[in-house]
């Protein structure tokens, strides 16, 4: 018989943990439920351990990736279920997810519909990133950065020395799988209002986001952003030669700079693309 993991990473949740523990619980009562307690200076640990969770804390917060890597090594189950603990996510909702593991597939994704974001400025990050991500990976990503998703714990555990310790997680797991060819695949679920306030910084996790973008490319394919950065140069060095043959009869030092650019940047992708395959071969 399968057995199902359930890990919560928290911080400062106390006013929601409770709830989302218990109806975890009723909804999956053979199941481990294991809350990650990232440093909270509230009650979050009490209060997830008397609605019955297992609860590992941090001494310190160590960031959402860290706490679900940490829920990760603890947990025994052959699934493991991820999901937030402010109140945004319903365990009733991991049922499809599950299904979907049972049907083939490595990894089901909860993909948030359009009235889940909690900013028009988080929707469009959102989308941003699916769209990338959609592209370098020739397959539709609904949801990139979505929590909410269940996953099989062999091949999850493969992959927990690339995760990071922030809020990036969900992007580097996603791109790991299918760089790996596992079968991933994507279910709409509606993602409530979260109780308290919001850990994301508009600005400071803005540039964190900034560089998701960067490393979608490089945990999949770094050459398909490379080539076309390197052909750019070439192009312009092309174009920008042409010009100062015709008007002054020459060669600059602009188009041996561009020229140069592109053979650096070729060879930086090259180089990445290499970098990457050993990175999955060692899993």
């Amino acid at each position: 018989m399968t057995s199902l993991s359930i890990v919560i990473p928290a911080k400062n949740e106390a006013g929601a943990i409770g709830d989302v523990v218990a109806k975890a619980r009723s909804t999956y009562p053979d199941a481990e439920i294991t809350v990650v307690n990232d440093g909270s200076t509230d009650d979050t640990a009490a209060v997830a351990a008397a609605a019955g969770a297992t609860v590992i804390t941090h001494p310190e917060s160590m960031g959402n990736g860290a706490a679900v890597k940490a829920g990760a090594r603890a947990s025994s189950g052959d699934i493991i279920c991820f999901m937030d603990g402010d109140g945004q996510h319903d365990a009733a909702e991991l049922a499809p997810l599950i299904e979907k593991l049972d049907n083939g597939y490595e990894m089901a994704i909860g993909a948030r519909d359009t009235g889940s974001h909690a900013s028009v400025g988080r929707l469009f990050a959102n989308g941003l990133y699916n769209r990338i991500a959609s592209i370098m990976s020739g397959k539709k990503i609904l949801d990139l950065t979505s929590g909410f998703r269940a996953v099989r714990a062999e091949k999850f555990k493969q992959f927990l020395y690339l995760l990071p310790n922030g809020f990036s997680y969900p992007t580097t797991i996603t791109m790991a799988f299918l760089r790996s060819g596992y079968a991933i695949t994507f279910e709409p679920i509606s993602a409530a209002e979260r109780v308290g306030k919001s850990h994301i910084r508009p600005i400071r996790d803005g540039v964190k986001f900034l560089i998701i973008i960067f490393k979608i490319a490089t945990l999949y394919s770094p050459l398909k952003i490379f080539l076309p950065a390197a052909g750019v140069f070439f192009a312009t060095g092309i174009g920008y030669y042409a010009y100062t043959y015709m008007t002054a009869g020459r060669f600059t030092n602009m188009s041996l700079l561009l020229f140069s650019a592109s053979v650096i940047i070729f060879l930086i992708g090259l180089i990445s693309e290499q970098i990457t395959a050993l990175t999955y071969s060692r899993s």
